[in-house]
């Protein structure tokens, strides 16, 4: 296994992570349905832990609070080896105040995930999604109280827009609360938005970028094809979160198992290779339904790819520019560009 530091911070994390999402009985959110319980789950974390892993991340509201109960209870004689990571934001319960990131709410969440994972203390506490309607203010100081409280270690946060993310750091700065030191955010080869504003943004404020959704959803294991688009046993039939161009897709897979070939490896681990070869990256979180698909996602982080496969994935999925990015190299004085960079000799 591979490790690094998150963001800025001296926590030292594994290349891979493990997301909990799976575990627990009953739906996930509509259309999905979860079925691995305590037993299998122990098992992958047993494995999980032997291949070196020690990030895992969860939220309160996986399966109704279940992932977080069987996480803590897989976890519980390795508390003080790992790295625990929830999240908070998603509606919990029938009340209208169980939701978002009001002070009541996020500490009210907090407690309830210190009691279903069995712990003193959270790692690393993410908020989920934006609340549109809480003062980031607010937000703000029930992540500052819960780390002066020691009850939370590390704060991140998840799925926010740059501009958002940015004030947010901008307010921690004025207060002199504790930073953000993660932002988890999706990316794939079919998902590269994140390059646009997400990525300067992090590189810039120090924060470490915790991959979810590697594989698109799983239509990058290379099960998906345009000869069978609804193969048997698949978790999902339609992409709608992360929302993916299947045309796309098909021939993303037929490169990613051409590259595969060569390191007799598969198309789900090139994948997840690909993403580690970015420097902005912490950790990319691999889950599993099943013991062979986490036994396959796990050899990514000894998967080698030379410098022309990974250019050859750069160019083949490569986002679109986007206004104004586009306008950027237009709008700089060549004169002067090349006079700082000591190309103009006058």
């Amino acid at each position: 296994m591979q490790y690094t530091t998150l963001g800025k911070t001296g926590l030292v994390v594994s290349r891979l992570s493990f997301g909990a999402m799976t575990f627990g009985e009953g739906q996930l959110v509509p259309g999905v349905t979860n079925d691995i319980d305590q037993m299998a789950a122990d098992q992958m974390i047993g494995r999980v832990l032997e291949a070196g892993i020690n990030l895992f991340d969860t939220a309160d509201a996986y399966t109704n609070g279940q992932s977080e109960v069987i996480l803590g209870k897989a976890l519980a004689n390795h508390r003080d080896e790992v790295i625990i990571a929830t999240k908070a934001g998603f509606r919990v319960g029938n009340a209208i105040t169980d939701t978002g990131s009001s002070y009541r709410h996020i500490m009210v969440a907090a407690e309830a995930s210190l009691k279903r994972l069995n712990t003193d203390y959270i790692d690393l506490y993410q908020l989920h999604i934006p609340d549109p309607i809480t003062p980031l203010e607010e937000t703000l100081r029930a992540l500052e109280d819960l780390v002066r409280q020691g009850k939370v270690r590390y704060i991140g946060y998840s799925n926010f827009p740059s501009w958002k993310a940015a004030k947010m750091v901008g307010i921690q700065k004025q207060y002199n609360y504790a930073p953000f030191v993660v932002a988890q955010m999706y990316y794939s080869l079919l998902g590269r938005d994140l390059e646009h504003e997400v990525v300067p943004f992090v590189e810039d404020a120090g924060i470490g970028v915790l991959v979810w959704s590697p594989l698109a959803g799983g239509f990058l294991s290379g099960k998906y094809t345009r000869e069978n688009p609804n193969p048997e046993g698949a978790r999902l039939n339609e992409f709608k979160l992360p929302p993916i161009d299947v045309e796309q897709g098909y021939d993303v897979v037929d490169v990613t198992r051409q590259i595969a070939q060569e390191h007799g490896a598969s198309p789900a681990q090139v994948a997840i290779a690909w993403i580690l070869t970015k420097p902005f990256i912490s950790s990319v979180i691999v889950g599993a339904n099943k013991m062979h698909q986490l036994e396959d996602n796990l050899k990514a982080a000894d998967l080698p790819l030379s410098a022309t496969e990974i250019e050859q994935l750069d160019q083949l999925t490569a986002p679109r520019p986007v206004y104004p990015g586009w306008m950027q190299p237009l709008g700089w004085d060549a004169k002067v560009k090349s006079a700082l960079d000591g190309s103009d000799s006058h």
